[in-house]
């Protein structure tokens, strides 16, 4: 029997591409969605913007105090974060900055090679 296990890679990594509805990262290949936080790349189960709750981003909650700066990919337009998360991401002291998933991947980029404490949180696009 196969077991299938939430995707995860222990470690920091630029996205080096997406679409076809997942990422490619340290010579790896996800499909769907992902969150990228100090302790790694995990697969992340929102498909939409409709499927964020505080739930969704426990982990980065949880990591708060290694994280300044959250990009979060909405897909491929830029959709606004509800209040309830803006509020909960200002209370454990993060930026939160939604955006498309294309330009939160190329910041996340920028500002993991400058060494920021930054973590994203990537909806798959096609």
């Amino acid at each position: 029997m196969i077991e299938v296990r939430d995707a995860h890679f222990p470690g920091r990594a630029p996205i080096e591409a997406y679409g076809d509805g997942g990422f490619r990262f340290a010579d790896m290949s996800h499909r769907g969605s992902i969150l990228s936080v100090p302790s790694g790349i995990y697969g992340w189960d929102p498909k939409s913007v409709a499927d964020f709750s505080l739930d969704a981003f426990q982990r980065v909650i949880e990591e708060a105090d290694d994280i300044e700066v959250l990009l979060i990919g909405t897909g491929k337009d830029l959709v606004p974060l509800p209040r309830e998360l803006k509020e909960a991401f200002r209370e454990a002291g993060i930026l939160a900055d939604p955006m498309s998933t294309g330009a939160a991947i190329r910041t996340f980029n920028v500002l993991l090679s400058d060494e920021r404490a930054v973590a994203t949180a990537l909806l798959a696009v096609e």
